[in-house]
């Protein structure tokens, strides 16, 4: 019986030495560096039989102070964890700058300390809402702030879509955390503007794009009224401005657009004034304008629709005494030779004419006679001393009524009676124009040279050839003209000074009276038609003045 009891006290011995030596082996968190080379005493043992191996409590952020110990004999030294030797600030500062650049927002979370809830929802949303296709960073300089914080600078640089390259610059802000270093994120993190509740904001703005340009090399003006005559007025593009809110600052934004489109003949402050003037004119009316000397088209604007302000063949009415008194002047009258302008004449054997007034003026120059557009007068005159045909052929000759290649349309035939010559005579029966046609009018009596309008830098190949008008018809037209603006049927439309010109209505069987008005000031000759407006001194005048006065 005392041999059982000395056996299992031993028994009992050595398993409490076995399981004490295990313990020490197995206990949690320990790391296991290099056997030891030599034994080393046993240290003390507690109660449970594990070794003590001097547990540290710190706060957290506070980094740990280890305590050395006594390994136990024939164990493995244990190497306690410090904050290093889980990575510095710098490596979670770069491992940070290489998640995000990824778009790995999971791990850039783990990162942060105490990360929104919409920590990823933020970074995708600023890219997509500012169209940021690609990040790259750069870091910079790491700075130590203390034992426990830490900062880092870096470069980036974002690609736009539509902008290009936008660099920035920020600073990663690192605090250690339970022996962790992490990233204290604010929303400034993403960019310096954010600070604050600062917000950054995408722009687009549309503007003219335009495929054809005025001889500036501008686009052409707003509702130019211009739009059947030049493509690509109204095509578009996309501006982008890349803006800091609330200061308004300009981060980055598209480049200057260069102009790029074909230029034209157009002159864009011509071009605007004709526009303009058409505003508010409840009829449908055409300006067109030219160079005196060139006859290039400066400006054009059309309500009309189609192309009529060039292909439309209206009756021009008393504007064509422009033309007829050119062949009545040829023929031998001056401008200062007496003639007749009754209430009414009849061609013998023929039908009466009559003038709008209703005044017997009776002998009176014949300038006086063309300012007051006496329809009696140059009936009666065409009937004395143009039935030879010198009328049509001073019409087709030299003032371009024909058939013939260009821009503009006209045209007078051969009459039939002497009813018919009368009614040629004062614009009426067989002749007919186009707005742009009797601007070509006007435009050769400012110059002394019929030619045909352009709208390139030259007179294409197949371009009818200039025709010289005599220069003393040439010059009595340019007095009687101004005449018109000065004591005529024009002098009320408030009209510049140096202005000359001449007034048309033209009756339209079944409608309305058309109201001309064409004429010539400085370098520009135009004329102005509004189909079935009334009178031309009353209506097509006054817009003449709008167009003139805003030049």
């Amino acid at each position: 019986m005392r041999d059982r009891r000395l056996l299992a006290l031993v028994f009992s011995a050595t398993a409490i030495l076995v399981f004490g030596v295990y313990g020490v082996v197995a206990a949690p968190g320990a790391v296991v560096a290099s056997p030891s080379p030599r034994p080393t005493p046993a240290g003390d043992s507690d109660e449970s039989g594990e070794p003590d191996v001097g547990t540290t409590v710190r706060e957290a952020g506070e980094p740990p102070s280890p305590v050395p110990v006594s390994p136990p004999p024939n164990l493995v030294t244990l190497t306690p964890v410090t904050p290093t030797s889980q990575g510095g600030p710098e490596a979670t500062a770069t491992s940070y700058l290489t998640a995000w650049q990824n778009g790995d927002f999971i791990g850039m979370t783990g990162m942060v300390v105490d990360p929104p809830a919409d920590f990823g929802v933020r970074h995708r949303g600023f890219d997509a809402d500012l169209r940021v296709s690609s990040l790259s960073l750069t870091p910079g300089e790491l700075r130590h702030r203390g034992e426990e914080a830490a900062e880092m600078s870096f470069r980036g640089v974002r690609q736009v879509t539509g902008l290009g390259e936008w660099p920035f610059d920020s600073v990663l802000r690192l605090e250690l955390r339970f022996g962790v270093w992490k990233v204290r994120w604010t929303p400034e993190t993403m960019h310096r503007s954010l600070k604050d509740g600062g917000r950054l904001r995408l722009k687009e703005t549309e503007v003219r794009s335009p495929a054809t340009l005025t001889r500036e090399g501008v686009p052409f003006p707003r509702d130019s009224r211009a739009g059947h005559y030049f493509s690509g007025l109204s095509d578009t593009a996309v501006e982008l401005r890349l803006e800091e809110e609330p200061s308004g600052r300009v981060l980055l934004a598209s480049p200057p657009r260069q102009a790029s489109g074909t230029r034209t003949t157009i002159s864009r402050p011509v071009q605007a004034a004709a526009a303009r003037a058409l505003d508010g004119v409840g009829q449908p009316a055409a300006i067109v304008a030219l160079d005196v000397q060139t006859a290039q088209v400066r400006a054009v604007a059309d309500t009309l629709g189609g192309k009529e302000a060039f292909n439309g063949l209206y009756p021009p009415g008393s504007t064509f005494k422009v033309v007829t008194a050119a062949a009545l002047l040829r023929s031998g009258l001056t401008p200062e030779s007496q003639v007749a302008c009754p209430a009414g004449y009849t061609i013998p054997n023929g039908r009466s004419f009559s003038d709008s007034d209703g005044v017997d003026h009776g002998n009176v120059p014949f300038t006086t006679a063309f300012a007051l557009s006496c329809n009696t007068t140059f009936a009666q005159q065409t009937y004395e001393r143009l039935r030879d045909d010198r009328l049509r052929a001073e019409a087709a000759d030299r003032f371009g009524f024909r058939e013939k290649p260009g821009l503009s349309s006209c045209r007078i035939q051969p009459y039939g009676s002497p009813d018919q010559l009368g009614s040629d005579a004062i614009g009426q029966n067989s002749v007919q124009a186009s707005p742009l046609c009797m601007a070509e009018v006007a435009a050769a009596v400012a110059s002394g040279v019929w030619r045909p309008a352009i709208m390139t830098e030259g007179p294409p190949a197949d371009s009818p050839a200039p025709v010289p008008l005599d220069e003393g018809v040439a010059a009595s037209l340019r007095t009687m003209m101004g005449a018109v603006v000065t004591q005529g049927t024009a002098s009320q439309a408030g009209l510049p000074s140096d202005t000359a010109g001449k007034t048309g209505t033209a009756e339209v069987e079944g409608g309305g009276d058309h109201a001309w008005f064409i004429g010539y000031r400085g370098s520009l000759a135009f004329a102005v038609f509004v189909r079935h407006g009334g009178a031309g001194g009353k209506v097509a005048a006054p817009i003449a003045a709008r167009f003139l006065n805003a030049l």
